[in-house]
């Protein structure tokens, strides 16, 4: 059966407006340049619409960000996979980018009219496990709890994909209200990049969460908001109501697109891997529907 591989996702349509949309400073033609690996240039045709990057060569894979239509992308080879029909051509073939990202050939205009066959993967017995999470605490009797953003989820906690990603993306768009998820005091605010500066978009070629916020919550829980437009409004020491101002959603870091990464954390300070819990469940337990 043809599939259409542009334009529908399962996610609501605020989410498939924002996360990793403008991933082009990863896949640029120095980076490629810099791992000595041959790339060929393409251009994305989609009739307007963005073009969704995913993390294996299938319409149905988790998405890894978007181009925009008539941006430019770096090919390092291909692979015969889901058939796809698009605005330039019916293929099963699927571009390899340069940053690992695959793209369907169906809506790429290349420079060569023929790209060497991807190397096979290899193939691992099972996929690695994530880490177990700690136990999430049963809510205390009187406390509040809301969402930071009002967002739909596109990348969840320490996903087989993404075993070390100890939080959830949530897709609002940039400079939208990063609040406090419950009354604390903030005890980090924090530029983390692994090099330059937080006040401008970060990419995937980059470490660290950006601009970010780390609030101590009663009962030992931390919340930490990453990936910030510019420094936060808020200071360490400060105190914070539920729902006040921290900041505003930006992509500063390793990201490559607006959106906001959200921790919580159990068992006090530091927040570290080891006691990062999943989001969603520990606000559904506080009847906080995202």
């Amino acid at each position: 059966m043809k599939v259409r591989h542009q334009g529908r996702t399962v996610l609501a349509a605020a989410a498939a407006a924002s996360l990793l949309s403008p991933l082009l400073p990863a896949v640029s033609a120095p980076a490629a340049a810099a791992g000595k690996v041959p790339t060929f240039t393409g251009t994305a045709q989609t009739g307007g619409t963005r073009l969704n990057l995913r993390r294996t060569p299938s319409a149905a894979a988790e998405r890894f960000g978007s181009v925009a239509n008539g941006a430019k992308v770096w090919i390092v080879c291909q692979v015969t996979a889901q058939r796809i029909t698009g605005t330039v051509r019916t293929t099963n073939l699927w571009n390899r980018l340069a940053n690992g990202a695959y793209v369907s050939d169906a809506y790429v205009v290349r420079s060569a009219a023929k790209i060497p066959a991807c190397a096979p993967a290899p193939v691992a017995s099972r996929p690695p496990a994530p880490d177990p999470a700690p136990r999430i605490p049963a809510p205390v009797k009187g406390e509040r709890w809301g969402l930071p953003v009002s967002a739909g989820m596109v990348s969840g906690f320490r996903t087989v994909a993404r075993p070390a990603h100890d939080g959830v993306d949530l897709s609002a768009k940039r400079d939208t209200p990063i609040l406090a998820a419950a009354a604390g005091t903030v005890i980090r605010v924090v530029c983390n990049v692994s090099s330059g500066t937080c006040d401008v978009d970060g990419n995937r070629t980059l470490r660290g969460c950006g601009w970010y916020v780390e609030v101590q919550h009663a009962g030992g829980i931390v919340t930490r908001y990453c990936h910030m437009v510019r420094r936060p409004v808020v200071t360490v020491g400060q105190t914070v109501a539920l729902g006040q101002l921290l900041g505003h959603v930006g992509t500063s870091g390793s990201s490559s697109g607006p959106h906001l990464h959200f921790e919580v954390h159990v068992d006090a300070a530091p927040a570290t891997h080891a006691n990062a819990v999943d989001p969603i469940a520990f606000l559904r337990a506080r009847g906080v529907q995202l």
